[in-house]
């Protein structure tokens, strides 16, 4: 298939391009600021905040499939319209949309949370992120919203880098016993969108590992694995702090998971140290 991936030069972007050349697919992909050194890409400038722009790029590259990976915290108009204004230029052509979605759509006040719980976010961030799903559904009906959690890979996320920063001493803070999230391995993520890419199915989907755990015990899987000194992290509880958003989110994945071959590994058997 022709994919056009959306933030193309990020972490999760970047692994999506490379099993979709990996599989055969013709790859276009955006970047923001910096090309990157990536070979057999059509590498194409985007800032999605420019409906005018996207819809542009669209219609010269006439893709078969988007992925939109591409994100801003701190921005409304590149995570939520920016969201829709590559849905509209989905339905444009007729592009089959898969749309990456957030846990922070949720305010951690339920015990679990599937594909049928309505978005409850509390931070200006999960706000976007839903908003861009309201869009996107209302847009492209058939398209695919996959919410995922921490995104970890082999080293180089950077969560496993905040880990690796505070094992050294080069940053302040804690790694909070109490936040719990799904982490899930990127190569993992980046096989089940390509793949729900590929299927009928349409709608919300969880795409998150299977454990829930904390960033403490998250980092101390990190620092095993990576032979950290793990009695360097420094730990503490999110609760009572001003640190916005939620506390406790955990995407139960099962319902996607009966759908995909690929397996969704939880954090645990994921950062295991290799045998040797």
């Amino acid at each position: 298939m022709d994919l056009l991936v959306v933030g193309g030069s990020g972490f999760l972007g970047l692994e999506i391009i490379r099993q979709a050349r990996r599989a055969g697919h013709s790859v276009a992909a955006t970047f923001h600021s910096r090309v990157p050194a990536v070979a057999d890409v059509d590498w194409r400038n985007l800032d999605i905040r420019h409906c005018d722009d996207v819809k542009a790029l669209v219609l010269a590259a006439r893709p078969d499939v988007i992925v939109n990976a591409a994100y801003r915290q701190s921005d409304w108009a590149t995570t939520a319209e920016g969201g829709m204004h590559v849905a509209l230029a989905a339905a444009v052509v007729g592009a089959r949309l898969v749309h990456v979605s957030s846990d922070a759509v949720f305010s951690g006040t339920t015990a679990r949370y599937d594909e049928t719980h309505v978005p409850d976010p509390t931070t200006p961030y999960g706000a976007a992120k839903g908003a861009a799903e309201t869009a996107v559904k209302g847009i492209t009906p058939t398209a695919v919203i996959a919410r995922t959690s921490l995104i970890i890979g082999d080293g180089d996320s950077q969560h496993e880098r905040h880990v690796h920063a505070l094992a050294a001493g080069a940053v302040s803070g804690a790694l909070f016993t109490d936040d719990v999230r799904c982490p899930v391995h990127v190569t993992d993520l980046a096989s089940a969108l390509l793949e729900l890419a590929a299927s009928p199915y349409s709608g919300i989907h969880h795409v998150a590992g299977k454990d829930a755990i904390s960033r403490y015990e998250l980092g101390m899987l990190i620092a095993r694995r990576d032979g950290l000194d793990q009695a360097t992290l420094p730990t503490g509880l999110r609760a009572g702090t001003d640190l916005p958003g939620p506390i406790d989110v955990r995407l139960d994945s099962t319902n996607t998971q009966a759908r995909l071959n690929t397996r969704l590994r939880g954090a645990r058997e994921f950062l295991a140290p290799t045998p040797t």
